[in-house]
């Protein structure tokens, strides 16, 4: 068992997870390993096999709205564990968000997409590229993002940030590995502040894909990405390319990195909660914009990082 801020990883076959009183405990062999506080865990990742959850273990992450992750191959997530409530107001909610019009989604999925390429502008300034074309994309994106201004902006701002060669590619190992686990945590959370905020996971504003549950976190993680990105960034100038213990724990840090919000500096785990709220707000038609961040960057000093 490995644990990286508030998220659980169970790493090693055969385990089995349980409830002792207020505890998550991993026991192997019949005997007790391990054990975190319920209250602290955030979400739980389940990369190994043979794993035996009890009932009551189950019952208890899910009261809290502590999301299950199973990773693939890659460090790619293959299935998500979610409860199925999670706030009390939630049958409104979700009737609000289901009735909501394409000319609102449209816009809200403007706002992410100007936020995201927004941040990708940052984080290349931070490392010393130039950012002036994905200002200019930002300021090009339409309702619905139309025009494909966030694609755009990817072809800009992967080879700027890792490089002429590199290429996004979730089967590759290395940085793209990296990748695959920083997003699993990232989507992770969001999924969790999603249902938290009593909004339905599979009710996206832009994602479409068949089958997936989970098309609204997909959407509003899109703006901190470029978190992840940027921890992965600066492991590959340590060469520090492969999965471990220490190269998880840096990416999983990233959700309590703070970000400069109205309410001072805030911890992206609770960034992403406030984005939620504020999403189910507009859809109940109590907000018109959503609760993202002043800057799009995490603060610099706690990513021991410096602007150049």
């Amino acid at each position: 068992m490995h644990l990286s801020g508030r998220i659980v990883e169970i790493t090693s076959n055969g385990r089995s997870l349980h409830k002792e009183r207020g505890f998550l405990a991993v026991c192997a062999d019949g005997e007790t390993i391990g054990r975190v506080p319920l209250d602290d865990i955030d979400t739980v990742i389940a990369a190994a096999h043979g794993l035996n959850w009890s009932g009551n273990i189950l019952a208890a992450l899910a009261e809290r709205s502590v999301p299950i992750v199973f990773i693939g191959s890659n460090f790619a997530p293959t299935a998500h564990v979610l409860p199925l409530a999670g706030h009390h107001n939630q049958g409104m909610i979700m009737q609000a968000q289901a009735d909501a019009t394409q000319p609102l989604r449209k816009r809200l999925w403007a706002q992410v997409i100007k936020a995201k390429i927004q941040a990708q502008a940052d984080i290349l300034t931070l490392i010393g590229q130039p950012n002036e074309r994905l200002i200019r994309l930002k300021s090009e994106v339409k309702s619905g993002d139309s025009t494909g201004r966030e694609a755009v902006a990817a072809q800009v701002y992967w080879p700027k940030l890792m490089g002429a060669g590199f290429r996004r590619d979730r089967g590759i190992d290395g940085a793209n590995a990296l990748l695959n686990y920083g997003y699993t945590v990232l989507r992770a959370a969001t999924a969790r502040a999603i249902v938290a905020a009593g909004l339905n996971p599979a009710l996206s504003l832009h994602h479409v894909s068949d089958g997936q549950a989970l098309r609204l976190a997909d959407d509003l993680m899109e703006p901190f990405r470029p978190a992840i990105d940027l921890a992965v960034y600066d492991l590959v100038q340590k060469e520090q390319m492969d999965i471990n213990k220490d190269t998880k724990a840096a990416l999983a840090k990233v959700l309590q990195t703070d970000y400069r919000t109205d309410h001072g500096h805030t911890p992206l785990s609770h960034v992403l909660v406030r984005l939620a709220q504020s999403l189910a707000k507009i859809y109940m038609k109590e907000e018109k914009v959503l609760a993202l961040p002043l800057l799009m960057y995490p603060v610099l000093d706690q990513l021991k990082l410096e602007s150049p």
